[in-house]
């Protein structure tokens, strides 16, 4: 029997997508399920869980939408100013950084704020969760990379890295992690929070992601899809995914394969089956 997903994208429009995907055989079909249009200027954070897509925008606010009883389900004002990262961890909570230099945790059973964190002096542009949900990893506008302990809400760990990092992620295993710089990848490990390898893509990096323990899926300014083995600090494969520059990349696994999805500023959004053992298409 064929699984049913649904793909959400966020827009420069105001409006979040839904779309009902069909996982036939020979052919997937996607189908438009809902528009969420709730903001008042373009969205800039998009996350999902089981129930609930949040998305945050320019206008300083997260709105929510359940997509279990496809309805708005209010909205989160805690920021002054741009809603730069949004991410679950779970289905039990939700952490959001802004420009205004802070980190919330919220509840999703309530929706209430339980700890609001100074983070940074400037803009926080990325925020990860580590997988036991104990430590988040945040980077912003004044050039450091901070370590934080969510079960107290205090920072455990500050380091400067000289210039401003607009990504930053856990691997899957937590084991390590990445920050980018412009077209940089560094590649730190968890227990002795050292550089363990670079990598330098063709372009400024607009996404990532770990499609495994080792191999991550780079995205920057212009139409391909570069995959790389960390450990190795080798690139394995690229291709040419859209007609111009591919602004996100997210991915999930299937039985036997992967899937990445990347969407572009040519309007297109595609799903790519990845079968990584042969590390080919």
């Amino acid at each position: 029997m064929a699984a049913v997903l649904e793909l959400v994208a966020g827009s420069y429009e105001q409006v979040a997508f839904g779309y009902r995907v069909k996982t036939d055989e020979k052919e997937w079909t996607s189908k438009p399920n809902f528009t969420h249009h709730a903001h008042t200027a373009s969205i800039s954070a998009v996350a999902a869980s089981e129930r609930f897509v949040v998305t945050g925008s320019k206008d300083e606010t997260i709105q929510l939408y359940d997509m279990k009883k496809r309805i708005e389900h209010g909205a989160l004002l805690q920021h002054d100013g741009t809603i730069t990262c949004l991410e679950f961890y779970g289905s039990s909570h939700l952490l959001s950084g802004g420009e205004d230099g802070l980190i919330c945790v919220w509840s999703t059973k309530k929706w209430e704020s339980l700890k609001s964190i100074k983070a940074h002096k400037g803009h926080v542009t990325s925020l990860s969760v580590h997988p036991s949900g104990k430590l988040a990893l945040s980077v912003g506008t004044d050039k450091t990379l901070r370590t934080w302990n969510l079960t107290n809400g205090r920072s455990a760990f500050i380091k400067n890295i000289k210039q401003n990092a607009h990504i930053v992620r856990w691997s899957p295993d937590g084991d390590k992690y990445v920050v980018v710089i412009n077209d940089m990848v560094t590649l730190y490990d968890l227990e002795t929070a050292s550089v363990t390898a670079t990598i330098i893509n063709a372009k400024r990096i607009s996404s990532i992601k770990f499609l495994n323990n080792s191999i991550l899926a780079v995205a920057g300014d212009d139409e391909t899809v570069r995959l790389c083995d960390v450990g190795k600090e080798k690139w394995v494969c690229e291709f040419k995914a859209h007609e111009t520059r591919v602004k996100a990349v997210d991915s999930f696994n299937m039985e036997d394969y992967c899937v990445l999805v990347t969407a572009s500023n040519d309007g297109f959004i595609k799903m790519w089956k990845l079968y990584l053992k042969e590390a080919s298409l």
